[in-house]
């Protein structure tokens, strides 16, 4: 018992109560005493077992209530279980207790009918009327048998009433005198001794002269006919004997007499408890019906869960599986058809589980080596993109977001030509793709020069079908920028050209000079007029031409001359105001507005070659004056984004702005389209923001042009 739950031991005490309850009512009901007895017991036993049904089914009901208005699993299926049970056991029940009522009444009156009952008084009276028959022949053979002791003395009376016994066929005979002595007897019972002799009152009623005969109780013989009749004496009539005999009842006749007589009471008994009869019929069979019905509810409500709970865990694991929660498994459900929806459920949640592990396992795998390639991409400085099958951006690497200057992430999912209508200075890029649809071509390479934010760019392009063939796979783009390595190649091409040009030019230069001032000073002296007029113009032009092409030496030098670097703490918004307010006063026609960054962090630099930088730069915007006002904005700020490690500084003139075929020669060493311009100023720039480690690019905007410079701080950026 310990093992099993508390619902079943209720339910084993209950059932066990049930059928001992209903026994007793059925046991009660065919003895009246006994129903009696056991009445209050019934009651209270049923009454006990109506109320916790009662209870029970009270509280399932509740607890189906509560289940279905929380919209739980199965509560809707229980309820209908529920109300389908109950209409297959209360309807059925009902129309089997109004039948058995509407029988139970007809069968009732149908045992008390006046038929029924005249016919047993009938019986009674044949059967009475038969033995009064009987005993009237026992008395008429007893009468003559008197008679013919007449003349018979007592002494002889012995002998003669033996012979009398034997022809009257009584089982004794017996002469008793009118004094109540017994004279003479004679009986069938050799073993008895002493006669029966009859009661006072039966002789009173002989003396007063009337015979006796009746039915009459015999001790350890049964019932007998006693007859007693008046016997004459030998004396003469005054001496009035009396005879009585015995005669035997057949056992059979008692036997008969005593079942109709016994039947006969029974149904008197009967007959006068008919109203209660019924009433404990219609209460044995209510209270039956009653305890029967509650007791099937009940079990409807048991029946009901057991059969809806594995449906119910089903649902749950189903909703559970569509969750995501693989691998639920359910408690066993036997070994019917639900146990094996079951374990079928359990194996197939089991098997996705699985297939769900495999599939984690290889997408981590497969995220694995995505991380790796993206690390070795990351890693490398060539920019690679790779596009779908149609021309969609699929991924990219930073180095390529860096040198092409465009938000790619963006555009992946979309084709590269979306980002031309917001950058059109990107559009070469693309037009040089599309121009190798697809890889179609195979492998291919290109050369192209894009304007980007940061300047103009020389890339080498290269493009490659991916794996997969012409129906999957896609195409890679790899793209190198070698733009600073072409610059590298040129300022040591340029470097060696001026390092070079100094040298040879500045040996005869001295010279050349210091002839023309002998020549002034030596022949100046010893001609007069015109003459020395022209020889003084020639010689000052020869100076002065000297001068300038020693100030182009010097230039050449300082543009060759290895850095030499004094680095200190610089704070470059203090440089520009310097440098700025010495060009206010030079330049008077000129606007020069500074835009500068209060929260500037200082650099590591050489305040002079940073001071020379400034000038450069300056004095560039101002020489781009094409004859309007002059225009100078000078802004310095923080660097963002991948450049927060720097500090950048923008200067932005409103003059024509740069030829598009200089754009890529711009600070390469004598190149300029001024006049007079020796065109080394931003090759000198370059050179100086190279020796600090930073980077410079030159654009064309709306209504003029800009140079930016980015130099590092040596702090490590956000």
């Amino acid at each position: 018992m310990s093992g099993l739950p508390r619902q079943a031991i209720v339910r084993i005490l209950l059932s066990v109560l049930l059928i001992l309850s209903l026994y007793l009512l059925s046991a009660a009901t065919e003895n009246s005493s006994r129903f009696g007895r056991l009445y209050l017991w019934l009651l209270l036993i049923n009454g006990v077992v109506l109320v916790v049904l009662s209870g029970l089914i009270i509280n399932n009901l509740q607890r189906l209530v509560r289940s279905f208005r929380a919209r739980e699993t199965g509560s809707r299926l229980t309820l209908r279980l529920m109300a389908l049970f109950v209409v297959l056991a209360v309807l059925p029940g009902l129309v089997v207790y109004g039948f058995s009522m509407q029988f139970l009444q007809r069968g009732v009156d149908s045992w008390f009918d006046v038929r029924v009952e005249n016919a047993l008084e009938d019986a009674l009276a044949l059967s009475q009327a038969s033995l009064d028959q009987r005993m009237r022949d026992m008395q008429q053979r007893l009468e003559e048998a008197a008679r013919d002791l007449a003349d018979v003395s007592s002494d002889m009376a012995p002998i003669t009433l033996g012979d009398l016994r034997a022809r009257t066929g009584a089982s004794e005979l017996t002469l008793i005198g009118e004094n109540g002595r017994i004279i003479a007897a004679s009986s069938m019972d050799t073993d008895s001794i002493l006669p029966h002799r009859p009661e006072e009152s039966i002789l009173l009623q002989l003396r007063q002269g009337r015979p006796y005969v009746g039915l009459d109780p015999i001790e350890n013989a049964g019932l007998h006919i006693r007859a007693l009749v008046r016997a004459p004496g030998p004396d003469g009539p005054g001496n009035t004997r009396i005879l009585q005999g015995l005669f035997q009842v057949s056992p059979r006749i008692n036997d008969l007499a005593d079942e109709v007589e016994t039947a006969f009471s029974e149904y008197r008994e009967l007959a006068y408890l008919r109203g209660p009869l019924k009433d404990s019929f219609i209460l044995t069979l209510s209270l039956v019906l009653l305890v029967s019905l509650l007791f099937a509810v009940w079990s409807a409500f048991y029946l009901a869960r057991r059969l809806v709970a594995p449906v119910s865990r089903l649902a749950e694991g189903t909703r559970a599986m569509a969750a995501g929660e693989y691998g639920t498994q359910l408690p066993p459900a036997g070994n019917d058809e639900l146990g094996f929806l079951v374990r079928s459920f359990n194996d197939m949640s089991r098997r996705v589980a699985d297939v769900r592990d495999a599939a984690r396992q290889s997408q981590a795998l497969v995220e694995s080596q995505r991380a790796y390639l993206e690390t070795v991409l990351g890693r490398l400085s060539s920019g690679v993109l790779a596009l779908g099958r149609d021309g969609t951006l699929r991924t990219y690497n930073q180095a390529a977001e860096d040198i092409l200057s465009v938000p790619l992430h963006e555009a992946t999912g979309q084709p590269l030509s979306a980002l031309v209508e917001r950058f059109p200075d990107f559009s070469p890029f693309v037009e040089q793709i599309e121009a190798h649809p697809h890889g179609a071509e195979g492998e291919w390479r290109a050369e192209l020069s894009l304007d980007t934010r940061e300047g103009r760019r020389s890339l080498i392009c290269s493009g490659a079908m991916l794996p997969g063939g012409a129906e999957g796979g896609g195409e890679v783009i790899v793209f190198d920028d070698v733009t600073t390595l072409i610059q590298a190649q040129r300022d040591a091409a340029w470097g060696e050209v001026a390092r070079r040009l100094a040298h040879e030019i500045r040996n005869p230069l001295t010279p050349i000079q210091l002839s023309a001032e002998r020549l002034q000073h030596k022949v100046g002296n010893r001609l007069s007029g015109e003459e020395a007029a022209l020889l003084q113009r020639s010689t000052d032009t020869i100076i002065h031409q000297v001068e300038a092409m020693k100030d182009m030496v010097q230039a050449f030098s300082e543009y060759a001359r290895p850095p030499v670097l004094e680095l200190q703490r610089v704070d470059l918004n203090a440089l520009v105001q310097e440098v700025a307010e010495l060009y206010r006063g030079q330049a008077a026609q000129a606007s020069i507005r500074t835009d500068l960054d209060e929260h500037l962090p200082g650099l590591e630099a050489d305040a002079g070659r940073l001071r020379q930088l400034l000038n450069n730069l300056i004095r560039n915007a101002l020489e781009a004056d094409d004859g309007g006002a002059c225009e100078i904005v000078v802004s310095t700020r923080r660097g963002t984004g991948r450049h927060a490690g720097c500090v950048e500084l923008d200067i932005e003139d409103n003059g024509p702005g740069f030829a598009d075929a200089m754009l890529d020669q711009l600070f390469e060493p004598y190149v300029s389209t001024k006049p007079r311009g020796s065109g080394l100023g931003l090759a000198i720039v370059k050179k100086i923001v190279e020796e600090h480690n930073g980077s410079i690019s030159a654009r064309n905007v709306e209504g003029g042009a800009r140079l930016s410079v980015r130099l590092p701080t040596g702090e490590k950026g956000e």
